[in-house]
């Protein structure tokens, strides 16, 4: 009713977390990737807007004989609108604040934490995502493979409703 005899009614609070994956190009000098981007406005008021994929800080042959020095990585606006956004979902307060230890523990991890097989950039999405209540697993055919992986989550998960992207 405020509404129609124009008063303004603050928005509702939400946190949407929006799952992506990134080609990769030899003309762009980038790997296949997956991250999340996370905007919205918390309860608090507090504006939401950022994004975190995890990667090997150098890649080198060093990151496929084991462990090797790891960062969080986020992307550029430009750099997003040339993704593939898989699907999103609205996060509670409380879920978007575990995903966020989550990235600051992946970030911190003491140590080379970055594994090509078992702590790449899917391993990171799929730990932010099984915290959204997602249902996820790495499947050994997609360990590389992030668009068709998200492909894949999405089909686990058909509550989402979303279609596959090509």
């Amino acid at each position: 009713m405020l509404a129609v005899m124009g008063i303004a009614m603050p928005a509702s609070a939400q946190v949407d977390a929006h799952f992506h994956s990134f080609n990769g190009s030899v003309l762009w000098g980038r790997y296949p990737h997956t991250f999340v981007v996370f905007e919205g406005r918390m309860e608090d008021g507090t504006v939401v807007n950022e994004n975190f994929g995890f990667s090997a800080r150098n890649t080198s042959a060093a990151i496929t004989s084991g462990p090797a020095e790891h960062m969080i990585l986020t992307e550029t606006e430009r750099t997003i609108g040339r993704t593939n956004r898989h699907f999103s979902i609205t996060l509670t307060d409380a879920e978007y604040r575990r995903m966020k230890v989550e990235v600051i523990a992946w970030r911190d991890y003491p140590g080379p934490y970055y594994d090509l097989d078992d702590n790449n950039c899917i391993h990171f999405v799929a730990r932010l995502a099984e915290l959204a209540g997602l249902d996820v697993d790495v499947p050994e055919q997609y360990l590389r493979r992030p668009k068709a992986w998200l492909n894949y989550i999405a089909r686990r998960n058909p509550q989402l409703g979303v279609e596959e992207i090509s």
